[in-house]
């Protein structure tokens, strides 16, 4: 039969390659159990200490409709003034709600720059709203709020008393509850609460700056609207302590909507304050004008005067009302004149609204100055004076105000004109009553300038009682859907999450250490390796033996090693089937050294023997000699020997061992100075002739072919090579020397033989897996898990 039956096979099927891929990994089942094990430990561990997160959530409505989010109730007093609001920016108030000043506002109203902490043995937990101490500092000033971190402890030792500690359990001194501890930044004090001490017997206080808290906080806090066109906003916070992320959150929406009434209020209370000043000088030129009439009536001891003529008194009294109305739009002009050239750009007030103008673009002026000063103080809480924005809304009002004071001149020249025709028909009109008394029109005047001041100040009475109104139904700027709430369950860590994850690593970590260890391994470890490499027929391989004995094939032999040898004898007898001549020479050599040829010349040899054939085991590694000192034997002649001396006889070469029948032994014998030349002999030559001559199999132990030449000056003289390749030693780029090697028809009839394999790997089922029971002895697994 020709040899190359016996070469591998590269096609296979798809089932096969996906198999032994699996079973590549499958070998390290001992690694994945341990990582296994380790990681979900690891995941227990980091549930158990890792501080859960709470996440916070709240939604609100920013009113922004165009009655400026007035409620039902609210509606009956939008004639008053003073109620009405711009449309809001959602982008604005997002910007405002997480603004330093609003977020410095919450941490300073929920005193969250004291931390109290009770410490473990391990992680330490937040004690929020229930620690038995609270500390009271008593001066709450920038001095206090720009400290640096500080951290101490306190121990709570009785009702009266408690000890404190400096961060490195220093013993600063004990203290009474209630008494004053000076300190350069703020003094302060400490205070029991009704908490059960037993439950936390020391506390760390932990101090953080105020700027530091708003950072954090500021980038904590998320806020954003529930889809693009809505007005709702969801605000979120994420916090190791629920109740913690739930107060901060309603604190931040209180807080927003005070800052917004206040900025509401502005208005109004410009206003009021305006017309409280006018008032009190009304009331006192209405005063001096009461006292006039008393006065005048008295000097001329006036009771009643009769009217002499219904016409003109009927023209008088119409055009005193005239100069009244007049009068009263001219004394409003002159007084938001005087307060608004008290404006510039660094000094941008509010103007008091809503004062009954009868020129309307006035009043309309009034409101959009007052709105925009709004907007600009608004944007500035969240921007600099150099934003563009800023800067065309100071354009905008420096515009509106130049605008409102051309027009106040014009108006206010413009009444002059009237009253001033007014009185001229006045004086026409009483130039006509020539009978009415003079005493009667003194009194008439006295009271027109009593009935002008009156009215006025009337009007502005009921104008301070509608921005008084004004102030109290003021509504905030959003309205709570829902108040801040966290599930009881954290939003992590997520248990189940984690333990997946931590499994799922637990095959994904060794798969990629195993496979990097597999691209970066360059030993052949089985026979994939070789039959991948090389298109050598392939005789089989032989199972790493846990034995000490040299010879592992006997009659009575058993182990996987055994019949490894067994099955290679088998696959010889075939091989060697269609070779011409009864007697065989079979050559043993290998790569490099170390690769077990003395092992395998000497256990082949044994295992023809065993067949009842007559079978010589030559060493003819005449560099090297290994196979009586393989056998524990000691030197003697041998084949170097017989060549050199030409009457040294065959017969006085060979011995045996007990352990096997039928085999003769001739070793290699001395190093020679010259062994290449040696083998070259015709000394040698004869050798051989007579051996194949007396012996059915002839086993010849050879040297490394990579070393040196001494295998291909014999090769001749071979019937067969067995070319050892070892598992897990050697490199598998020197596969390339064999493949050489066959390709050139330098060594006859090659045929490999793995050396050293794992049983467990050879075939994914071993030697013991054909039934026969011949079960290779197992390591302790602790001992095997890192071998390869």
């Amino acid at each position: 039969m020709d040899i190359e039956n016996f070469s591998s096979q590269k096609d296979v099927d798809d089932s096969i390659n996906i198999r032994s891929e699996i079973e590549k990994y499958f070998i390290y089942w001992r690694w994945y159990l341990i990582c296994v094990i380790l990681f979900l430990f690891l995941g227990y561990l980091y549930n158990r200490y890792t501080k859960p997160l709470y996440n916070a959530v709240s939604t609100i409505l920013i009113k922004n409709d165009k009655k400026g989010g007035l409620s039902d109730e609210l509606m009956a007093f939008q004639d008053l003034g003073g109620l009405g609001s711009s449309n809001k920016n959602i982008e604005n108030e997002i910007q405002i709600l997480t603004s330093r000043k609003i977020i410095g506002d919450v941490i300073k109203s929920q005193n969250i720059i004291l931390t109290y902490i009770s410490q473990g043995r391990i992680k330490k937990d937040e004690v929020y709203k229930n620690s038995p101490i609270v500390i009271d500092f008593l001066k709450k000033d920038s001095l206090l709020y720009s400290a640096k971190d500080t951290m101490f402890k306190i121990k709570v030792l009785n009702d009266q008393e408690y000890l404190l500690k400096d961060v490195n359990d220093q013993v600063i001194g004990n203290f009474k509850y209630n008494e004053i501890i000076y300190n350069k930044f703020s003094d302060f004090r400490v205070i029991k609460t009704n908490s059960n001490e037993k439950l936390y017997p020391e506390i760390l206080v932990e101090f953080t700056p105020l700027n530091t808290l708003i950072d954090k906080y500021k980038n904590a806090i998320k806020v954003s609207p529930v889809n693009a066109n809505s007005s709702v906003l969801k605000i979120t916070l994420k916090d190791v302590v629920k109740r913690k992320a739930e107060d901060i959150v309603n604190e931040l929406i209180k807080q927003y909507n005070i800052d917004a009434i206040l900025d509401k209020n502005q208005v109004s209370e410009k206003t009021k304050n305006f017309i409280e000043v006018r008032l009190k000088k009304i009331g006192d030129d209405l005063s001096f004008i009461n006292n006039s009439l008393k006065d005048f009536k008295t000097k001329n001891n006036i009771t009643n005067i009769e009217s002499e003529s219904d016409f003109f008194l009927k023209a008088f009294s119409a055009n005193n009302e005239k100069i009244i109305q007049s009068t009263i739009q001219l004394k409003l002009i002159e007084s938001v004149y005087e307060d608004l050239k008290n404006h510039n750009a660094k000094n941008e007030g509010l103007l008091a609204s809503n004062l009954g103008f009868d020129d309307l673009a006035i009043a309309q002026a009034i409101k959009t100055y007052n709105d925009l000063v709004l907007q600009k103080r608004r944007l500035l809480k969240t921007a600099t004076s150099l934003n563009p924005r800023v800067e065309l809304l100071t354009d905008q009002i420096n515009g509106v105000r130049l605008s409102l004071k051309q027009s106040l001149e014009n108006t206010h020249k413009s009444l002059n004109l009237t009253i001033e025709h007014l009185n001229s028909e006045d004086q026409k009109i009483k130039s006509r009553i020539s009978d009415v008394p003079l005493q009667e029109l003194k009194l008439k005047d006295i009271k027109l300038q009593q009935e002008i001041i009156a009215e006025l100040y009337s009007y502005l009475l009921k104008k301070k009682e509608e921005t008084s109104i004004s102030l109290a139904v003021t509504v905030s700027n959003a309205k709570v859907i829902d108040k801040a709430y966290s599930p009881n369950k954290p939003i992590s860590p997520r248990k189940s999450i984690i333990y997946f994850v931590s499994f799922l690593l637990s095959f994904i970590l060794p798969t990629i250490i195993i496979y990097l260890n597999t691209i970066f391994d360059t030993k052949i470890h089985n026979k994939t390796d070789v039959e991948e490499n090389i298109s050598i027929p392939f005789l089989g391989d032989v199972p790493k033996s846990d034995s000490k004995e040299k010879i592992v094939i006997g009659a009575d032999a058993r182990s996987s090693t055994a019949e490894a040898f067994r099955l290679i004898r088998t696959n010889l007898d075939f091989m060697l089937t269609n070779i011409k001549g009864k007697n065989k020479t079979i050559f043993v050599t290998s790569t490099t050294s170390g690769e077990g040829k003395s092992f395998i010349s000497i256990n082949v040899a044994a295992s023809l023997a065993l067949t009842g054939k007559k079978v010589l085991l030559m060493g003819m590694d005449i560099r090297a000699p290994k196979v009586t000192e393989y056998l524990g034997l000691s030197d003697r002649k041998g084949v170097t020997n017989y060549i050199t001396d030409d009457d040294l006889d065959l017969e006085n070469l060979i011995f045996n061992i007990e352990d096997i029948k039928n085999l003769d032994i001739i070793s290699s014998g001395v190093v020679p100075p010259n062994p290449a030349e040696l083998l070259m002999t015709k000394r040698t030559e004869k050798l051989f002739t007579i051996i194949k001559e007396e012996y059915d199999y002839v086993v010849v132990d050879t040297a490394p072919v990579n070393l040196v030449t001494d295998t291909l000056l014999i090769s001749k003289y071979a019937d067969m090579f067995i070319y050892i390749a070892r598992a897990n030693y050697l490199d598998k780029r020197l596969l390339a020397v064999p493949q050489t090697l066959y390709n050139e028809k330098r060594l006859p009839n090659m045929a490999m033989v793995l050396n050293d394999t794992d049983p467990k790997r050879s075939y994914g089922y071993g030697y013991g897996g054909y039934g026969y029971g011949y079960v290779v002895e197992e390591k302790p697994w602790y001992k095997k898990i890192f071998t390869r």
